[in-house]
C-alpha cells in the first residue's frame, strides 16, 4: 500500500511539474513530423519494381524511427530520475517524507515504481504509435514487435535503476553527468563490437562485450533492432539501427539481474546514508 502511494506521488510530482505534459506534446510533434516524412518516402519507394526492396527499406525506416525513440527514452528516464532522491536530500524535503512511519527501502522502490511505469507507457505509447503509422501507410509490419518494444522498456529500467543508485549519493549533477557518459560508453561499445565482428577481431568483440556487461543498454536496443528484422536482412546488416551480431537471450537474464542487483544496492545504499 506504501509502495503505491509514494509511486503515485512520484508520478503526481513529474506532472505537477509539467514533465508529462512536455513529453506527451513533443511525443506527438515526433510522431506527426515522423508520420509526414514517411508518407514523402513512401511515395518514391512504392515505385521500386522489387517488392523485396520495398520492404527491407520500410524496416529500415522504421527502425531509424524507433531508434530515435529509443533516445527519447533514455533522455526522458534520466531527466525525471536524475534528482528524484539526490535534489530531495539536497534541499531536506526528504525529511518530510521519512518523518512519516515508512521504511527508507519504500521510498526506493516507491519512486522506482512510479518513475518505471511513466517510463513504460511513453515507451510503448510512441514505439506503438510509430509502428502503427508505418503500416498505415505501406501496409508494413514490423516482426516481433512486442519482443522488441519489451526489449526498449528493460533497457529503460537499466538507466532509471542506474540513476537511482547514483542518486542515494551523488549529486544531480554528477549524477547526470555520469548516466550520460555510461550511456555513451555502451554506445561506442556497441560500434566496437560491430566493428570487431565484421573484420574478425576477436579483441574488439571481448572489449564490446565486457562493456555491456557493465553497462547492458546498448546492448537491449540491438537485440531489439535484431528481433524486429526481416530474418534475410539480419546476415548483412549493421549500422545503429539494425545488427547482423546480436546479443545472446542470455544478456537479457542478465540485464534482468543487472535491474534487480542495482536496485538491491540503491536500497542498501540509502539505509545507510546519513541525511
Amino acid at each position: 500500500m506504501r509502495l503505491g502511494v509514494i509511486a503515485w506521488l512520484t508520478f503526481h510530482e513529474a506532472r505537477r511539474r509539467r514533465l508529462l505534459w512536455a513529453v506527451g506534446l513533443m511525443g506527438l510533434l515526433f510522431l506527426g513530423l515522423f508520420g509526414v516524412a514517411f508518407y514523402f518516402m513512401y511515395g518514391e519507394i512504392s515505385k521500386m519494381p522489387v517488392v523485396g526492396r520495398r520492404a527491407e527499406v520500410y524496416n529500415m525506416l522504421t527502425l531509424m524511427g524507433l531508434y530515435a525513440v529509443n533516445f527519447l527514452v533514455v533522455m526522458l528516464t534520466v531527466l525525471a530520475s536524475v534528482d528524484i532522491l539526490s535534489g530531495e536530500i539536497a534541499s531536506g524535503t526528504i525529511h518530510t517524507l521519512l518523518s512519516r512511519p515508512i521504511h527508507r527501502w519504500e521510498v526506493v522502490v516507491g519512486k522506482w515504481l512510479g518513475l518505471a511505469a511513466m517510463m513504460a507507457v511513453f515507451t510503448v505509447s510512441m514505439c506503438w504509435g510509430l509502428i502503427l503509422i508505418s503500416r498505415a501507410i505501406s501496409g508494413y509490419y514490423l516482426p516481433s514487435p512486442w519482443l522488441g518494444v519489451g526489449l526498449m522498456v528493460l533497457e529503460g529500467t537499466v538507466v532509471l535503476s542506474l540513476s537511482l543508485l547514483g542518486g542515494t549519493r551523488l549529486s544531480t549533477l554528477a549524477n547526470g553527468v555520469i548516466m550520460f557518459m555510461l550511456y555513451g560508453l555502451a554506445f561506442i561499445a556497441g560500434w566496437v563490437e560491430n566493428i570487431g565482428s565484421l573484420i574478425a577481431n576477436e579483441a574488439a568483440v571481448n572489449i564490446g562485450i565486457a562493456v555491456s556487461l557493465l553497462v547492458p543498454t546498448e546492448a537491449m536496443w540491438r537485440l531489439a533492432a535484431y528481433v524486429m528484422q526481416p530474418p534475410l536482412a539480419r546476415g548483412f546488416a549493421n549500422s545503429p539501427f539494425a545488427t547482423a551480431n546480436s546479443p545472446s537471450p542470455v544478456m537479457v537474464a542478465w540485464t534482468v539481474a543487472y535491474v534487480v542487483l542495482a536496485m538491491v544496492l540503491a536500497v542498501v545504499s540509502f539505509q545507510r546514508r546519513d541525511l
